[in-house]
This record gives C-alpha cells, structure tokens and sequence, in this order.
C-alpha cells in the first residue's frame, strides 16, 4: 500500500533542473492524495513560475517515481493559488539557496 510519506519520500528525489533543490524542499508540492490504497495518487503543486520552463520536465519525473512505487496512475493538479514565494522553501533549502546566489 502506498503511503503519503512514501510518496514525498518519492517527490524530494525529483530536483528542479535549474538550482538542484528537490520539489518538496522548495515548498512546490501542497499536498497529496493516495486513493484505492495508492492505485491513484493525486500530486497538488505548483510552480515556481507561471511558465516555467522546466514543467514538463518536473512532471514526467513526478509521474514516474510514484509509478515505481507501485501507483496505476498518477495526477498533477498544478495551481498558483496560492502563488509560490521563497518563504514556501524549508530551512535546508533556504540556506542552500543563499550558498548559491
């Protein structure tokens, strides 16, 4: 059965091609839903910005590594409400951001 620790445990391995901080660390994923016992797993998050050019990107890698944990499908509910700012980020994140810019 898939668990909604397991599949956050699944999304900080998926990094944003740009700065390599992992979605869940940069406070993009507000939630999850596992249903049927993790037969779908529904992923709300959103994006740093409106047209983010890594979109596609991040979600094929988001799709396939809830796959492997054993999900039939996968949803993204992608939303800017609320919109995504620094503050979102966890601590780890927020000083990795300030060793690289």
């Amino acid at each position: 059965m898939i668990t909604e620790e397991a599949v956050y445990e699944q999304l900080k391995e998926v990094l944003d091609p740009e700065i390599q901080i992992d979605v869940v660390n940069l406070g993009m994923i507000y939630g999850v839903t596992v249903v049927d016992g993790g037969e779908r797993v529904i992923v709300r998050m959103t994006l740093t910005t409106m047209g983010c050019p890594a979109m596609e990107e991040l979600q094929h890698d988001i799709i396939k590594r809830i796959q492997q944990l054993g999900a039939k499908e996968v949803e993204i509910d992608l939303t800017f409400d609320p919109p995504w700012n620094k503050e979102m980020m966890s601590e780890e994140a927020k000083m990795v951001m300030r060793y690289l810019f």
